[in-house]
């Protein structure tokens, strides 16, 4: 299992970061690197290192991600126009916090999925 991350500390607020929401499962706040006009993370509470250490019990903290995601996305003025909702698994799949999340990510036309 992999070590406690920043974003462990995030959640239990040791490191001060503005929350967009939070509840007994999953945690939000704004990406500090955004790649566009709203880029939020959605994170578990509990630690889950990567997509390929997800188990059935953690099927109701996925759910609530998504229902989380939808949420903030219509409270940032982005649901009818589209956004995009991001996780990466390993280091080929562009991983760098080793604590699953996934990106908000929208607010302009963010264009093809991948580059060729």
């Amino acid at each position: 299992m992999t070590e406690e991350t920043i974003f462990s500390k995030i959640i239990r607020q040791e490191i001060p970061t503005p929350l967009l929401y939070q509840d007994d499962l999953v945690t939000a706040f704004r990406d500090i690197s955004p790649q566009a006009p709203c880029h939020i993370l959605v994170i578990p509470n509990k630690l889950i290192a990567t997509v390929n250490d997800v188990t059935e019990d953690d099927e109701l903290t996925l759910g609530r991600m998504i229902t989380v995601a939808k949420k903030l996305a219509k409270e940032e003025g982005i649901s009818d126009d589209g956004y995009r909702l991001i996780m990466n698994c390993n280091d080929h799949g562009g991983q760098e916090v080793y604590h699953i999340h996934m990106h908000l990510v929208g607010g302009h036309k963010l264009g093809p999925m991948l580059k060729r």
